[in-house]
């Protein structure tokens, strides 16, 4: 073999060995310790209880098994668990949020003081769904649909946690689209106290998604007993299992919505694609991202976890971490117009 032969066939060797043992190091990393994974609302709503199924399953497909444990950080519609997260956890691949409201990002967008981070810096590990949203109302109103909404002398009172909080915005969002008006009463640490709110017939609406209605109580007893009914959905086209209820796309149409209250619609709903995502600390070293996000997805395909979802009639879409990169960095890359439209409509 020629000199230079061997020296490329040595420099290969050395790199092999490596990154091997870099690998190997990072392995290593995880042994006998623990990460922390951060829930944005309080015990019980489905984004708990999505970060908990996480935590539960995905340590096993991280090298060096490390513990895992889960703390509720409930309060401004996910704001304050993210917040903490990005501006006082280490990066170094040890704090994770488990599942978070993917709208985080409009607060950033419009510029209030109090959305401490930014959400194109933090790690993004995956997310197990995708979905579009909708709205129940208590049956026993006069709101049967969208047009009684239009035209009621008092608007319903729907509940929200906080201004990114999907049952914040989309009742704003479709006063703008169509010219529903909605009571807003904000304040409440989760979805769970929302529901109860209803129960009590101190509010009479809510707007979440479709896959949470549909996966959990109270809403199974709720559509079993004609409870609520569901008077608008936000995909392009209707759910399957929603196939009564009219999509925001189509009252659109039946009320002629101007192209450039379809844009605005287009990028507030396009976070639907995230999901309910699972993210780190910014700065987390490439090679933990892999790690991590290797695990969530040997995770999607865990038998033990695909049946912990059977039993618990969730449905599984699942986004791989590199693909909500992109997803984020084209919904925080936006024109001055579409800012200054997102300003007013969530009151900056």
């Amino acid at each position: 073999m020629k000199p230079v032969g061997k020296f490329i066939l040595a420099l290969s060797v050395v790199g092999i060995v490596g990154w091997a043992s870099k690998v190997s190091a990072q392995a290593d990393f995880y042994k006998g310790k623990t990460i922390t994974v951060y829930i944005g609302t309080t015990a019980g709503a489905l984004y708990d209880q999505w970060g908990r199924i996480l935590a539960m399953h995905m340590n096993k497909h991280i090298p060096g098994k490390p513990d895992v444990i889960v703390q509720n950080m409930p309060g401004a519609g996910h704001m304050i668990a993210a917040n903490y997260v990005y501006k006082t956890t280490k990066p170094d691949g040890l704090s994770l949020i488990g599942s978070i409201v993917p709208t985080l990002y409009f607060d950033q967008l419009v510029g209030r003081k109090e959305a401490q981070y930014d959400w194109s810096k933090f790690v993004w590990i995956g997310s197990p769904v995708q979905g579009e949203s909708q709205m129940y109302m208590r049956a026993d109103t006069p709101y049967k649909t969208m047009e009684d909404v239009r035209n009621a002398k008092e608007p319903p009172r729907c509940g929200a946690q906080g201004t990114s909080d999907s049952a914040y915005y989309l009742p704003k969002l479709f006063e703008e689209l169509i010219g529903t008006k909605f009571n807003l009463v904000q304040g409440y640490p989760g979805g769970p106290e929302i529901d109860l709110a209803v129960e009590r017939g101190e509010i009479h609406c809510r707007a979440f998604t479709i896959e949470a209605f549909l996966s959990r109580e109270p809403y199974h007893t709720w559509r079993k007993k004609g409870f609520v009914r569901n008077i608008v959905q936000t995909g392009k086209k209707r759910d399957s299992k929603l196939p009564e209820t009219p999509t925001i796309w189509e009252l659109m149409d039946k009320y002629k919505t101007p192209e450039a209250s379809r844009r605005l619609a287009s990028v507030m709903l396009g976070s639907g694609a995230l999901g309910r995502p699972m993210l780190a600390t910014p700065g987390v070293p490439p090679d933990r991202v892999k790690i991590l996000r290797d695990a969530f997805n040997q995770t999607m395909q865990d038998k033990e976890f695909l049946a912990e979802l059977d039993k618990r009639k969730f449905d599984l879409d699942p986004v791989p971490g590199e693909e909500l990169e992109k997803i984020v960095k084209e919904v925080m890359d936006q024109p001055p117009d579409v800012i200054a439209r997102m300003k007013k409509l969530l009151g900056q």
